[in-house]
């Protein structure tokens, strides 16, 4: 069992007993679904389809924190041994996120605040929260020379889209 952690440290976080369970039931992907909460954090299941063949195809995650659904940019077979798939799973969700982030971070630019925020899933919405934030501090500090007050300013502006934040909800 140790090997199987050392291939895939998220193995750490389970049971032995869980872990037993999860590697005798590596090839029946459907069965190893109620252990993904131990796995990965906010995770409850993985969307599966079936294929036509044993395996079935991951086309998208369900949370385990409210109800939120994020679906894959590119559907993924569950093949091979489960500690080689289950990483395949976690190279796939960094990747729909990325696409997912991107695509928002667009529609942002081009709907404004208030039709966008409710569009994308809850974690991508903070990240580009976040991300709008970063760039709008780094625009303040860089202005800082030529324009003493930036900051403020900077501050001004988001006070104000926390205002309008607050009066949205």
């Amino acid at each position: 069992m140790e090997e199987k952690k050392k291939c895939f440290p998220r193995f750490y976080f389970t049971s032995s007993s869980d872990l037993l369970d999860i590697l005798s039931n590596g090839n029946m992907p459907q069965k190893i679904m109620r252990f993904m909460s131990k796995i990965f954090q906010a995770i409850e299941n993985l969307e599966l389809k079936d294929s036509g063949d044993q395996r079935p195809i991951a086309v998208g995650m369900h949370t385990n924190v409210g109800i939120e659904y994020i679906e894959f940019t590119s559907p993924l077979k569950l093949i091979g041994k489960v500690e080689n798939y289950m990483q395949q799973v976690i190279d796939s969700m960094k990747s729909s996120l990325r696409d997912i982030a991107g695509a928002s971070l667009k529609r942002l630019a081009s709907l404004g605040k208030e039709k966008w925020l409710t569009m994308d899933p809850a974690q991508t919405t903070l990240l580009i929260n976040m991300l709008t934030w970063t760039k709008d501090v780094e625009t303040a500090f860089g202005k800082v020379k030529s324009n003493p007050m930036a900051m403020k300013e900077a501050h001004v502006n988001q006070v104000k889209m926390l205002s309008d934040l607050i009066k949205m909800v």
